[in-house]
Parts: C-alpha cells; sequence; structure tokens
C-alpha cells in the first residue's frame, strides 16, 4: 500500500492538482445517479401540434390553468357572482394566451408524460425538457378547447367545479382521455388522488 500512496503522492506533486484523482476509490454506486433526458421522436420535437400520447396529460393542464385562472380571482371581486358574458369570454382569452413556460416533459420507464401545475410529477430525481415547443402546443390546444366548447359551456363547466370541467374538456365523447372507439381504453388519466385535488 505504501508504494502505491507515495506514487499517488508523486503524480500529484509533479502533475499539478486534480492529477492524482485516479488513486482514489471509485465512486460508491448508491452516491452516482444517471438520469438521461427524455429522448424526443421527431414528431415530439418538430410537430406544431400537441403528439397523441401527451394529449390527455395537456388535458388535464389546460383544464387546470382555465380553472384556476383568472376566472376565478374575478369571480372573488364580485362575491363568487357569475361573470358577464363579455368578462368570462375575456378570461377564456386570457388563459389560453397565458405562459405556457412551467409546462414540459419528463421520461419515466420509457414512458413520457407532460410536467407543470396541476400535473402529477414523476419523480424527484428526473430531468424535465420545459419551453421549446411546449408551450405552442398548450396555448394552441386551449384555443381549440375553447372553439369546439364554445366560451359559455366552458365557463359553466368551470361554475360546477374543475371535475366538471376536466370531465367536459378532457373525458367527454371525443377528449383525449377517453377511450377509443374501440373500446379500448384511452392513455390513463392522472392517478384519482390528483384528480380530486384539481
Amino acid at each position: 500500500m505504501r508504494p502505491v500512496l507515495a506514487a499517488c503522492m508523486a503524480l500529484s506533486l509533479v502533475a499539478g492538482p486534480g492529477a492524482g484523482d485516479g488513486c482514489q476509490d471509485p465512486p460508491s454506486p448508491s452516491l452516482s445517479r444517471s438520469v438521461p433526458a427524455p429522448q424526443l421522436s421527431a414528431e415530439e420535437l418538430h410537430s406544431p401540434h400537441m403528439p397523441e400520447s401527451l394529449r390527455c396529460d395537456a388535458c388535464y393542464a389546460i383544464a387546470f390553468q382555465v380553472g384556476t385562472g383568472d376566472g376565478g380571482k374575478a369571480e372573488a371581486k364580485l362575491g363568487r357572482k357569475a361573470l358577464r358574458e363579455s368578462d368570462y369570454v375575456e378570461v377564456l382569452e386570457r388563459s389560453c394566451l397565458q405562459s405556457w413556460e412551467l409546462y414540459g416533459v419528463q421520461e419515466l420507464n420509457g414512458e413520457k408524460r407532460l410536467t407543470g401545475p396541476g400535473l402529477q410529477s414523476q419523480q424527484p430525481l428526473s430531468v424535465t425538457m420545459t419551453g421549446g415547443p411546449w408551450p405552442s402546443r398548450l396555448a394552441k390546444m386551449c384555443h381549440s378547447f375553447v372553439g369546439e366548447q364554445g366560451e359559455e359551456q366552458l365557463y359553466g363547466a368551470h361554475r360546477r367545479g374543475p371535475s366538471a370541467l376536466r370531465e367536459l374538456l378532457c373525458h367527454g365523447e371525443k377528449g383525449p382521455c377517453a377511450p377509443p372507439a374501440g373500446g379500448k381504453a384511452g392513455r390513463p388519466a392522472p392517478p384519482k388522488a390528483l384528480q380530486n385535488e384539481l
């Protein structure tokens, strides 16, 4: 052991700081972890539309933002009274135009999931890719929901509560979390515990 220690010390003196690092024991496997960034397909990287596999998560994010956004604040100022049509149309427009920069995609066990406010985080030690194409896709999808459902129907669901808004947007006949026409189960929605929180 003494000759090895002497060689390491001599090497560090001759080669300078950092050269003797190779003489130390390798790091313990329990202390070192490698967390890869999500591997995105060409569609996930370049398409202007939300990939089909992430549309259910995106729907939950939009329902959360529409349900907790400016509409609730405006109603609170009015003492929870219903907003006039011109007000809720403006509120829905602002909800879709907001910054969606906090949303991104993570990969867990080979499955990609959207993450951000109102969505379940996958795990504490993970890499999330935010920004990029995700904000514009969420904004486009939000505007699409407003166009398909109509402002009055969306605001009515918002007034009934978060679960009614999620049901309308995400689980309705054409909702992205609804099972396909063939009868097989669609993409799983967030866990029940999370659905109750939203």
